[in-house]
């Protein structure tokens, strides 16, 4: 029996903090005899539990029936592999849907469902049906459905959870809500959701026509939609937990899975958030999940996975830890047409950044690819299988779906020796942050829905994907990253107090509430670095100038460039550099840090207002390092960690835990072999030693560990140091060679008999 709970932004497991690291393996995609060799991959791996999805499509026969132990098939034999896992000491991460997705038809949807309940698939935008197998979630006909799914599954879950002795240590609810709906651009409509949205929003918007909204009140009335899908979400969320409560399932933790990434990037992460943080926020026992696909980490996307995991911390309650339910594993080769393959390394990178920012739980997505078996009904579609992708399913996974291991195995097997050598530091730290805070504005992610015919509407939306968030062109949070700041997120639509210096990519359109209170941060005190345009307008299209006006400050309208029209700008002391817009400033108190190049317009100023100041940045300022450190220094927030690596591409922050234990965590995701000296506070850490960093690496090197002071090695366990690359280790005390170009490091353990400096930099005087 283990007492699995969720507190202090840690998983505790027999109160102990833990590190759950996990795989998905889809046992109705494989073969019985096949479950114990992926299970054994999973642990030879380095993996603590495995995850898999539980598809009503699956186990639910043509008579309505469910099979649950595999009677009619073995690929349904859910109770066997449960067992199976328990008894190879792997915990289960149960995602038993209704919806898993997972490239199943109808999203793991029984056809029986659509056919029985027609009214239950939504209509959309002027009436027509929803373009995607999607559902009315609060339907009561689907409800009633779940509810009987849930009666058939849930109690076998609950009789395997682990207080009870079994595996199932937390479980998924549902998967991906409001996703189809969003990348469609088709918001549910029924009948039944049009009156129910009426009533929850006082019948605000009678006079306009839900279905096809445009002209005067539409900005008010898109934004209210997505506000009302978030509540409308929480209380789907509410009802599937309700009824696995009912049904058993009570002492483990429940999860819900954040979807948004595209395109190899997570600028659109924020909306999977948006849509469903009212869901989980406050909930006992309950948090978000990452799901990501990023494909490879690189210095253009690496901003966008930290800014993602900033951004739901931000949205946690004290007790709710981060997790990465779908962490992206494999070549991504999903089209088998090689039209993409991510390098192992990927992972490696991925996974040392997310335990660094305080990631609990890693579930590898997917970690063992199958076989779809056929439908009990054909369904005339081409392939009459459970999936779309034909036969083999999962063919860009580290274990493909005949058991072979390919590169991305060896990767997890790697990052996870890495990972357990430090893995009971890692569950008890958190991450430590600069005089530096992100700000976060949900409602800048209401933008998952546009009426086609509401030209305003689409503009709002330009304008917010355009500023927001990591700011325009992502310039705001790859420079803080890549500058060496570490830095959390603050959601600004709810109360914060004064300390960091608050950076924000701000949009033309910010609530008047925001305004408010970022007024207020700066008129007592606080500090701001405002990034894009300056907000002149509230969220249902209203002239609103209120932060504007606090700080003295008004705008004009913003020019753009064009293929004939270059705008340039010039900072104090720079070069002229070209922008893709800029919006002039009229400041006559404050100080003119940027102007534009021909005009000498300001596009950039610092005010003092109140007792607080603000620098106001109104132009796509390329990503020069020093540049923006030089603005956050006026402000008087400096990086406590620097490093003299000559090609941007380091990313370092740090983790503490009681008793002063740190470990610093070190990414090189630029191309090129580093070689670096690393500061903190302007003073050499590591005794001064150089450290060198290949191109696509990472380390966590330990301080104030134990009796350790300090280790340019990283940990193989406790007592223990690593050289990487190797699996040797050796007692903490032996001094260690840590050059990887040393021939005689290669492949052993050796004592230091004389200590060198690595390539370009000066030898230490002592070392750890």
């Amino acid at each position: 029996m283990r007492d699995i709970r969720l507190g202090r932004r840690r998983i505790l497991i027999d109160g102990v903090p833990s590190l759950v690291m996990s795989g998905e393996v889809h046992y109705f995609r494989l073969a019985v005899r096949d479950w114990g060799d992926r299970l054994d991959r999973l642990v030879e791996a380095g993996c603590t539990a495995v995850a898999t999805y539980m598809p009503w499509l699956v186990h639910e026969l043509p008579d309505g029936s469910v099979d649950l132990t595999g009677k009619t098939g073995g690929h349904r034999d859910l109770t066997g592999f449960l067992d199976l896992a328990a008894g190879r000491g792997l915990a289960v991460i149960a995602r038993p849907g209704p919806f898993v997705m997972a490239e199943l038809k109808n999203e793991g949807i029984p056809y029986r469902v659509y056919e029985r309940h027609p009214h239950v698939h939504p209509v959309t935008w002027d009436g027509a049906p929803a373009p995607t197998r999607t559902i009315d979630y609060l339907a009561p006909a689907f409800l009633e459905e779940v509810d009987a799914w849930y009666a058939a599954i849930m109690p076998v879950l609950a009789e395997r959870l682990a207080p009870n002795g079994g595996p199932v240590a937390a479980v998924q609810l549902d998967n991906e809500v409001g996703m189809l709906s969003w990348v469609s651009n088709s918001p549910d409509l029924t009948d039944g959701v049009l009156a129910d949205f009426a009533a929850w929003s006082g019948g605000a918007f009678g006079g306009l026509s839900p279905r096809g909204p445009s002209g005067p009140g539409s900005l008010a009335f898109h934004h209210a939609l997505g506000d009302y899908n978030r509540d409308r979400y929480a209380r789907y969320f509410a009802f599937l937990r309700e009824r696995a409560e009912a049904y058993g399932v009570r002492g483990v933790p429940y999860l819900v899975n954040i979807h948004g990434t595209g395109g190899g990037r997570g600028r659109t992460y924020p909306i999977g958030i948006s849509q469903l943080y009212r869901a989980y926020r406050g909930q006992p026992q309950l948090t978000s999940g990452s799901d990501h696909y990023l494909g490879d980490l690189t210095v253009g996307n690496v901003a966008d996975l930290y800014v993602g995991n900033a951004f739901m911390a931000a949205v946690h309650d004290a007790d709710q830890p981060l997790t990465s339910l779908e962490f992206e594993a494999g070549t991504g080769d999903y089209g088998e047409d090689l039209a993409l393959m991510v390098p192992p390394s990927a992972l490696e990178l991925k996974t040392r950044l997310c335990v660094a920012q305080g990631n609990r739980l890693i579930n590898y997505y997917l970690f063992a690819g199958g076989v779809n078996p056929p439908l009990d009904l054909p369904a005339g579609d081409g392939n009459d299988r459970v999936a779309f992708t034909g036969e083999r399913h999962g063919f860009a996974a580290p274990v493909d779906p005949e058991g072979r291991t390919g590169p991305a195995f060896a990767a997890i097997r790697s990052v996870l020796s890495a990972v357990r050598g430090a893995a009971e530091l890692l569950a008890d730290m958190d991450e430590e942050h600069d005089d530096v805070a992100l700000g976060f504005v949900p409602d800048h992610y209401l933008t998952e829905y546009a009426y086609p015919g509401d030209a305003e509407r689409r503009a709002v939306v330009a304008d917010l994907e355009r500023f927001r968030g990591m700011g325009s062109r992502d310039v705001l949070a790859r420079a803080l990253l890549l500058a060496g700041f570490s830095f959390p997120a603050v959601d600004l639509q709810e109360d914060f107090g004064p300390g960091r210096v608050l950076v924000l990519g701000s949009a033309t359109t910010l609530a008047a509430p925001v305004q408010r209170r970022l007024a207020a941060y700066v008129l007592d005190g606080g500090r701001l670095l405002l990034a894009g345009m300056l907000p002149g307008r509230d969220t249902d299209g209203a002239p609103c100038t209120i932060l504007a006006e606090a700080l003295g400050l008004s705008a004009g309208t913003p020019v753009e460039g064009t293929a004939e029209f270059f705008p340039s700008v010039r900072a104090e002391g720079r070069a002229e550099v070209r922008v893709g817009v800029l919006q002039h400033l009229s400041a006559p108190e404050a100080e003119v840090l940027v102007r534009e190049a021909v005009s000498g317009a300001p596009v950039g100023v610092r005010v003092r207002a109140g007792s607080g100041q603000a620098i106001v940045l109104t132009c796509d300022y390329p990503c020069h390092l020093d540049f923006w450190t030089g603005l956050l220094a006026l402000l008087g927030a400096r990086p406590r960690h620097t490093h003299d690596a000559p090609v941007p591409g380091i990313v370092v922050t740090s983790t503490a835990g009681p008793g002063g234990q740190r470990l610093v965590h070190l990414l090189n995701v630029s191309p090129v072999d580093q070689s670096l000296v690393l500061s903190r506070d302007g003073r050499p850490l590591f005794g001064g030693r150089g450290i060198d960093l290949p191109a696509r690496s990472g380390l966590m090197l330990p301080e104030g560990v134990g009796e350790l002071a300090w280790s340019t090695c990283e940990l193989a366990g406790p007592g223990l140091l690593r050289r990487r690359g190797t699996g040797d280790a050796a007692q903490v005390g032996e001094r260690l060679l840590t050059w990887p170009d040393d021939p005689a490091a290669r492949g052993r353990t050796v004592r230091l008999d004389q200590e060198r400096p690595a390539p370009g930099h000066s030898t230490p005087s002592n070392g750890s």
